[in-house]
């Protein structure tokens, strides 16, 4: 679904992605781990528009997007929760939500989408009306991902979503990213600190190192490899 050929990235003089090359099937629940600096929020954050590449080609359905603007590639189907939630924090829940949709025409679409989103975050219909700064760290995650589906993406982007999180609601927010990859094909390009848990949900990985893809493979043989359990896993 989404293939990033030799792609480099930089800010000013410092280049942060040396031309990666990786690939994320269509239906699938891939991941990219590494240190901080690594160039993993870079590589979303250029597939997404809101970094234009140096070269290399980001294929999605065959298209190259590199560059393209970010409500051009929403309109594709992509869509990205960016690392620290980044909600609208002096607007209603449901005004976040509302504004997820803003290239959505069709009001039936609009109407399913937010019965999805309530489906699958019941705290967010019981504080549709509440300032969205006042919500906890979980439930700014829960909005972030909702807003994200309210424009029905075919490719979700996650960065960090268990940042600043207590254990037991990242395994909540983990169980919720399995259940929309598995009960609606959404396809799905997850960054994570905690290699444990991304690698434990996903179907492949790739190690990024200062801006390099180090190692790559299925999710369940990076588990068992040793150069990632000694960096990531704590093993």
């Amino acid at each position: 679904m989404l293939e990033i050929k030799n792609l480099m990235v930089g800010y000013g003089a410092i280049t942060a992605l040396h031309g990666i090359s990786l690939s994320v099937p269509d239906g699938k629940i891939v991941t990219l781990i590494g240190a901080n600096g690594a160039g993993k929020t870079t590589t979303l954050k250029t597939i997404s528009g809101l970094l234009k590449p140096m070269s290399g080609k980001i294929l999605y359905g065959g298209q190259n997007i590199a560059g393209q603007l970010p409500h051009q590639i929403v309109k594709l189907g992509l869509s990205h929760v960016p690392e620290g939630r980044m909600i609208f924090a002096n607007l209603t829940v449901m005004e976040n939500l509302q504004l997820g949709e803003y290239l959505q025409r069709d009001k039936q679409a609009v109407r399913q989408e937010l019965e999805h989103a309530f489906g699958l975050f019941p705290r967010l219909q019981e504080r549709e009306k509440q300032i969205a700064g006042t919500l906890s760290g979980g439930e700014q995650q829960m909005l972030a991902i909702g807003r994200a589906l309210m424009s029905r993406p075919k490719f979700l982007m996650l960065d960090e979503p268990s940042l600043g999180l207590a254990p037991l609601l990242v395994k909540t927010i983990f169980e919720k990213i399995a259940e929309i990859n598995r009960q609606q094909g959404i396809t799905i390009l997850l960054v994570e600190q905690n290699a444990n848990l991304a690698l434990e949900i996903s179907h492949f990985g790739y190690v990024l190192e200062t801006g390099k893809v180090a190692l790559q493979g299925d999710s369940d043989a990076l588990r068992q490899n040793p150069q990632v359990k000694s960096a990531y896993l704590g093993g």
